[in-house]
């Protein structure tokens, strides 16, 4: 359980949380996706928040007061679905029910014809309400434009403004929201991030798997990035934990740059969008640019920058160069310099300050 997709999620999360000035500790969360999926299992293993209710392939179980989290830590470890929790940790008013449920009235007097039915309309029933909807698995489109009224009383907050059934979603699971209801849960401001933003953790943490075997011969890889039984070899160790550390950062870099050029009118999810083209249009360009790959100590500065340390030291750098194939390594290249430059610069960013910052860049790394 490397955490790997989980860390930018978390990341979003606690972006939130410490510029509203939150405690993880008091705010409550419902997550799809149960304790035995990649997502679910790694965000009940990291969070510290109150989970009232988990939603899986198995059915739901629900505590007001927040799900015991040593018991959400043993299923997550045991990768069990949460027909395994043991209900007799549920306080006053929780409940599981499972899929095969028939005829069954919960401690809130809510009456549940079909198991089956009641978890797939969970996350929108009228007695379900937190501060956060983390979906870490479950339908796609399960949050579309028909249903997503259920999550905003158009004037049941204070002042006649909406109140909101969930006040922070953060895409873990890819599409789980449709764009337009994305779009009309940010006008009722909800603060909503979505996947191709919050979820980008397993994309890179694939790729750097990929780079490691480019990176080594035959023999070095089973030395360096073999599992066996007990034995996990100390390169392995230290990888796996700067590949976390440049999600987070990369996470962070852009939750960070969500936040700031929010503007009236224009949703988050319309800027993740406007962020990934800004991006790609100067990937494209820095590719198109070839000269800017031939300048060797630029090169060895931003791949310096872009891998994980420990294959650096390892491996070496020239020796990186001579292995990798170059369209490898010009992508990384090209991907870690465009998504840096944007991060830092914003998405008004010209070509010509990227210019400068290029001059920059390089000359930082040489001193």
């Amino acid at each position: 359980a490397e955490y790997m997709g989980t860390q930018s999620v978390r990341a979003y999360q606690l972006g939130i949380i410490e510029k509203l000035g939150l405690k993880e500790e008091e705010v409550t969360k419902v997550q799809t996706g149960g304790p035995d999926g990649d997502l679910g299992s790694n965000e009940c293993l990291l969070a510290k928040d109150k989970t009232i209710a988990i939603v899986d392939g198995s059915g739901v179980v629900y505590d007001p007061a927040g799900l015991a989290r040593p018991e959400l830590v043993r299923l997550a470890t045991a990768r069990s679905t949460i027909d395994d929790f043991d209900e007799a940790l549920l306080g006053p008013g929780g409940f599981k029910v499972l899929l095969d449920a028939r005829d069954v009235t919960l401690p809130n007097g809510y009456h549940v014809e079909d198991g089956v039915a009641f978890r797939n309309q969970f996350p929108l029933l009228p007695f379900v309400q937190a501060d956060f909807l983390v979906p870490c698995g479950g339908r796609p489109e399960a949050v579309n434009i028909s249903n997503v009224p259920l999550l905003i009383n158009q004037n049941g907050g204070e002042g006649g403004k909406p109140s909101l059934k969930y006040k922070y979603i953060v895409e873990g699971a890819n599409l789980f929201v449709t764009e337009d209801a994305r779009i009309a849960l940010d006008e009722a401001g909800v603060v909503l991030f979505k996947d191709a933003s919050s979820n980008k953790g397993g994309v890179t943490s694939s790729s750097f798997e990929v780079l490691a075997a480019l990176c080594m011969t035959d023999e070095e890889f089973p030395q360096h990035m073999q599992v066996s039984g007990e034995h996990v070899p100390e390169f392995y160790r230290a990888y796996v934990k700067q590949i976390q550390e440049i999600i987070q950062r990369n996470a962070r870099k852009e939750f960070e740059l969500l936040w700031r050029e929010r503007r009236p009118g224009t949703a988050r999810c319309t800027l993740t969008n406007q962020l990934s083209d800004k991006i790609n249009q100067l990937n494209d360009y820095i590719q198109e640019q070839g000269s800017m790959f031939e300048d060797k100590a630029l090169v060895s500065a931003v791949l310096t920058h872009a891998l994980p340390p420990v294959l650096v030291q390892t491996v070496g750098l020239p020796r990186i160069m001579e292995r990798v194939p170059e369209q490898y390594l010009r992508a990384i290249f090209s991907a870690s310099l465009a998504s840096d430059y944007v991060y830092t610069h914003g998405l008004n960013a010209n070509e010509f300050s990227f210019y400068e910052y290029m001059q920059r860049f390089a000359s930082n790394k040489k001193e």
